[in-house]
């Protein structure tokens, strides 16, 4: 289980920071909701060049292949659970970094959450 958590602590953190790389790497790409197709193509072509989301997708991939490597040993109902801990990550990058407003009530949400993490880790270790 150990080895389990020491992966998954790196899996979360890498797919954090590739999440805060995407977002910056759109922000400033611009919003494509009220685009035409014209003005999509151009801004995934700008996209495909700018260096957050290279590095954004670079991070995510890291992500994906701890991932699988937890899923080789690793029972799903641990695992996926374990997976929710990247929610404390995200939200503190998203207030330390990107200066995002992470209310009270969204914090109690996400303790409430790693306590059933805690759970379902406990319940693996018997």
């Amino acid at each position: 289980m150990l080895k389990t958590l020491i992966v998954m602590l790196f899996a979360i953190t890498a797919g954090a920071v590739g999440d805060i790389f995407l977002t910056q790497g759109m922000r400033s790409t611009g919003d494509i909701s009220a685009m035409g197709f014209r003005q999509i193509v151009d801004t995934v072509f700008k996209a495909l060049t700018n260096w957050r989301l290279i590095l954004g997708t670079a991070m995510q991939a890291v992500y994906f292949g701890l991932w699988l490597a937890v899923l080789s040993w690793e029972d799903l109902s641990v695992a996926l659970p374990l997976q929710a801990l990247s929610y404390v990550v995200v939200a503190f990058l998203a207030q330390w970094y990107l200066g995002e407003n992470v209310s009270q009530m969204r914090w109690a949400g996400i303790c409430l959450i790693c306590v059933g993490v805690a759970l379902v880790t406990r319940s693996s270790v018997n």
